[in-house]
């Protein structure tokens, strides 16, 4: 069996989806491991490591997937790149094939087995393999982080013999996976923290990690998750209730870190420009859902912009942001996945199994996913 690794090739994508201690483990199931050259140079990983761990170097992306059973990347090949892959070769990775259904179709007319990593359900026997869950979580505190730096005060309370410092106070909007961990660093370095999450089960979550939870709990927010534990879309009129108890909560916070996303949809808007008004001069927003629409209106995917004082963090690609750490957590995600997959020495995927099954987006030359079925 061959397995390739390939070099990431999207702006802002510093990642990879294997490291030397992977391969390794890949070699143990028996895989001829194949890495391209430079794969892991941004994520501090030089070629040396990856041969010394008993990976071959391929000098480009033709020679690396040629004749690969399965390929591994952090985003996936592009669709140009799809036919340089031999029919029926596997590939796991990062599609967002919501928002990039013709790269998945080139993946159908290449013939290639293509699984979106980010559909893994969220199962406990899965929990191993979760890509989103691992690198939300990298993401949270790294949000943390930006804030830290773009706010011109100190974030603990600091008592001096010149006075007093107050504590920074932060809003965590969402409170999924990057939301919690963006509650447990802001608490770790000090500040005062509120969270919101249209979940009820959020709320115990939030205050076991020392939050205030802030929410407008009525007979719809019983059913706001769905069996895959993700935010639901909530009605208009929730939406308008909820909005007016932000817009209150946040005109006293110092710093926002908006985390809200939901699969397969556009980022619902959680902070208006009216409220951006309300925040007071030097208040720092954090977008992490700026790539799907933002949470925040004035957000730009890729800018720190200002406006009416305060500063609006929109940075792409956080995980990535801290590279080495997020490549070592997605790649043993992605051998915890392969590996119940190799049978006597054999990869077998048995698309019978509830997480190989709603992971595959493409097989057989067409797309076999029922939820992108239903986004054509």
């Amino acid at each position: 069996m061959k397995l390739a690794v390939i070099r990431e090739r999207r702006e802002a994508e510093k990642r990879v989806a294997a490291t030397p201690e992977t391969v390794k483990k890949l070699k143990g199931l028996g895989f001829d491991v194949t890495v391209e050259t430079d794969a892991g140079a941004l994520a501090s990983i030089p070629d040396s490591a990856f041969a010394d761990a008993g990976a071959t170097i391929a000098p480009d992306l033709k020679t690396a997937v040629a004749d690969a059973d399965l390929i591994l990347s952090v985003q996936g090949l592009e669709a140009a790149d799809a036919k340089l892959a031999k029919k029926g070769a596997a590939q796991l990775a990062v599609l967002n094939p919501f928002q990039e259904l013709d790269r998945v179709k080139a993946y159908a007319d290449a013939g290639l087995v293509a699984f979106a990593m980010e559909f893994v359900p969220r199962i406990t026997r899965a929990q191993s393999m979760d890509v989103l869950s691992s690198q939300s979580n990298l993401a949270g505190y790294k949000a943390v982080l930006d804030a830290t730096a773009e706010y011109g005060r100190a974030f603990p309370m600091m008592m001096t013999a010149a006075g007093t410092v107050p504590p920074a106070k932060v809003m965590v909007m969402g409170a999924g996976v990057a939301g919690l961990q963006a509650i447990a660093t802001a608490k770790r370095l000090g500040a005062i923290v509120s969270a919101t999450d249209v979940r009820p089960a959020a709320k115990e979550q939030v205050q076991s990690l020392g939050g205030k939870f802030v929410m407008v709990e009525d007979e719809e927010t019983k059913a706001a998750e769905t069996a895959g534990g993700y935010a639901k879309e909530m009605s208009d009129a929730y939406k308008a209730k909820q909005a007016a108890l932000i817009a209150e909560t946040l005109a006293k916070q110092d710093i926002a870190i908006c985390t809200a996303l939901i699969p397969g949809r556009k980022a619902p808007v959680l902070i208006t420009e009216d409220m951006v008004k309300s925040m007071r001069p030097g208040s720092v927003i954090v977008d992490l859902a700026v790539e799907s629409g933002g949470n925040c209106t004035l957000s730009k995917p890729g800018e720190v912009v200002e406006a009416y004082g305060v500063k609006i963090v929109g940075h792409k690609n956080v995980p990535s942001r801290l590279a080495a750490d997020s490549s070592a957590l997605y790649a043993r995600n992605l051998v915890h996945f392969i590996t119940p997959n190799v049978k006597e020495g054999a990869l077998a995927f048995d698309f019978e199994d509830q997480i190989v099954a709603e992971t595959v987006v493409t097989k057989d030359g067409a797309i076999v996913n029922a939820r992108l079925k239903e986004a054509q």
